[in-house]
């Protein structure tokens, strides 16, 4: 059992010592790993980090302005919105290892613009086990791993031999509210590996106005407090439906909620049907575009969490 306050400790001092005078960026994103990253980077160097927060336009609903609220006033904060550019790399690209890829790149592209801007030497990401297991295993590469030949920035990953619930129980230690230490596990490459297919803003916009209302009843319901994460897929699929009594032809969505301890397992768990129904009719009746949802129920192994 790994010994959470010494975890801290040695940590704070070899950031300390890798860094020594010098300014870092942390690419921040919201969720617990890069969070409980930042926490500790700022114990170590206070104002020499800079935490970026890049909206890639990959986000959920409200995401940005949540993250930029939560951490604006705490911390060397700073947003940089990427939207158009990343959307413009990913135009016709469909195969999901070549968008992680992309997507890996252009965080690099822009995390060393902002790095000249600074003087930052260092990158410091909120790398943890299971991303570099799965990258490593062939299982899929982590966008955060895919990094392009002639970097600048040296990568500083202070987390990276720990698994979520110890993340998260350094996030604790170090005083981090449950609202960023328990948030559902979002993928840094975004709705980009949850639009399925091509990537566009209009699909971009259905996935994300799909997922909110998901969101919205499984936490009305409590259903959070025991779900690893929950989300809703656009397909590149479409399917007959009817809307009044005219033919319509739009999106199959499907619904992923699975229940984990580290990530590197996952079960579905027993859904009440009433649910399931509620959300279906809401999504169907609040995004035209979609006309059929239906629900995942492979566990990990043999599926990934994530479609993509």
């Amino acid at each position: 059992m790994m010994d959470t306050k010494q975890f801290i400790e040695e940590s704070i001092e070899n950031i300390k010592n890798e860094v020594q005078d010098e300014k870092v960026i942390i690419a921040l994103s919201g969720g617990v790993d890069s969070s409980v990253a930042t926490a500790l980077a700022s114990e170590a160097i206070g104002h020499q980090l800079e935490a970026i927060f890049v909206d890639h336009g990959l986000l959920r609903k409200g995401e940005a302005e949540e993250v930029e609220n939560t951490f604006k006033d705490k911390i060397n904060f700073k947003l940089v919105n990427a939207e158009d550019e990343f959307i413009a790399a990913l135009a016709g690209v469909t195969d999901p290892e070549k968008k992680r890829e992309i997507i890996g790149h252009k965080f690099i592209e822009v995390f060393e613009r902002e790095a000249k801007k600074s003087g930052a030497k260092y990158l410091l990401q909120g790398t943890i086990a299971p991303d570099w297991i799965e990258s490593e295993g062939n299982i899929k590469s982590h966008h955060n791993l895919t990094l392009p030949d002639g970097l600048v920035l040296e990568i500083i990953e202070p987390l990276r031999e720990l698994y979520k619930d110890e993340v998260r129980e350094v996030g604790t230690e170090l005083g981090l509210p449950d609202s960023i230490v328990h948030r559902q596990p979002f993928p840094g490459p975004g709705l980009a590996v949850r639009v399925l297919g091509d990537i566009t803003k209009e699909k971009l916009e259905i996935c994300r106005e799909a997922n909110a209302i998901l969101n919205k009843h499984v936490e009305e319901e409590g259903l959070h407090k025991d779900l690893w994460q929950y989300f809703v897929v656009l397909t590149d699929s479409k399917v007959t439906g009817v809307k009044g009594d005219q033919r319509d032809f739009g999106y199959l969505v499907v619904i992923r909620m699975v229940q984990s301890f580290d990530a590197m397992t996952a079960n579905v768990p027993d859904i009440p049907w009433p649910f399931l129904h509620k959300v279906s009719q809401e999504i169907t009746a609040n995004v035209p575009e979609i006309t059929h949802v239906s629900l995942s129920l492979s566990n990990k192994p043999p599926s990934t969490i994530e479609f993509e």
